[in-house]
């Protein structure tokens, strides 16, 4: 018996909206990762992108929980000498809430071309409005 590969043209893609009021960051990272890659397929290969599209709504009501609104902190660097930035979670909630999701997806998707290519069928959005529409996406649940 030989194993299954889905070829890229034979790949059935839906769409699927995520909606993040009031679910904890991880959880719903988990669940948009897994859709992204496309693991709930009986067809899932690991060497190929057999992932749907996700469309995150409601992206400022995400909930962490803890202490991690203070002590979460976000980096990166500009790329000049000391230039190292820091933002904890709770300023960047309120200055760009649509990037602590899409960070939270990206780094449970896989670091290569491959998840680059699976981390642009993301979509995140403030509020309950989304141009999507006519891609008849399905609530997940």
């Amino acid at each position: 018996m030989r194993s299954f590969q889905a070829k890229p043209h034979e790949i059935d893609r839906k769409w699927y909206i995520l909606d993040a009021k009031g679910i904890p960051l991880g959880r719903l990272a988990t669940q948009a990762a897994t859709l992204l890659r496309g693991k709930h397929k009986p067809t899932f290969t690991p060497n190929v992108d057999t992932g749907d599209h996700v469309i995150v709504i409601n992206a400022e009501a995400i909930r962490l929980t803890g202490k991690k609104l203070k002590d979460k902190t976000y980096y990166h660097h500009t790329g000049y000498p000391g230039g190292i930035k820091s933002i904890t979670a709770e300023q960047l909630l309120k200055k760009a809430p649509t990037e602590i999701v899409s960070k939270a997806v990206r780094g449970m998707l896989p670091h290569s071309p491959l998840g680059k290519k699976m981390a642009k069928k993301l979509r995140v959005y403030v509020g309950t409005e989304h141009p999507h529409v006519a891609q008849r996406p399905e609530p997940w649940s």
